[in-house]
């Protein structure tokens, strides 16, 4: 298992991963493939060498099994204190037939490292119920939950 950052060669199988995720937690989603590859190449196509966001992939035999997006925020800077930015960790999927073989936990142990040296303040995530206990395993824990206001 190769874990690396992903490169512009790797977006059509991140475009179909993505795609499958969600129809996996949401089948009755209506949309385009068409649409949406166009839509997500644009997006993929821009952050991937654009600095903010860091696409961490497991790979075996040239095929992405596993995947974590990874956003850099900064922070404004305070007096007083060394400013650092913080990660929002955000679509982690593993393939069905390569999970529970410790490929995402690898992959979280490779960002960790990656955020010790980069000084990131911390990595957030906003898990589901049933990825808490994969994240609990992997040393994340719950911190107080921020205040939202919904625009939609």
């Amino acid at each position: 298992m190769r874990i690396r950052l992903a490169a512009q060669e790797d977006i059509d199988q991140l475009i179909r991963m993505r795609w499958d995720f969600t129809y996996e937690h949401a089948p009755d989603i209506v949309a385009s493939y068409g649409d949406f590859h166009n839509e997500c190449r644009e997006f993929l196509e821009a952050v991937i060498d654009g600095g903010k966001w860091f696409i961490w992939v497991a790979e075996k035999e040239a095929r992405i099994v596993s995947h974590i997006y990874v956003e850099l925020i900064d922070k404004v800077p305070r007096p007083g204190r060394n400013t650092h930015p913080f990660a929002y960790m955000t679509n982690v999927y593993t393939v069905p037939e390569y999970r529970s073989r410790g490929i995402g936990s690898q992959l979280l142990r490779e960002i960790k490292q990656w955020g010790e040296e980069r000084q990131l303040e911390f990595i957030i995530v906003w898990p589901s119920d049933e990825a808490v206990p994969f994240y609990a395993r992997n040393g994340y824990k719950h911190c107080t939950e921020p205040m939202e206001l919904s625009l939609e």
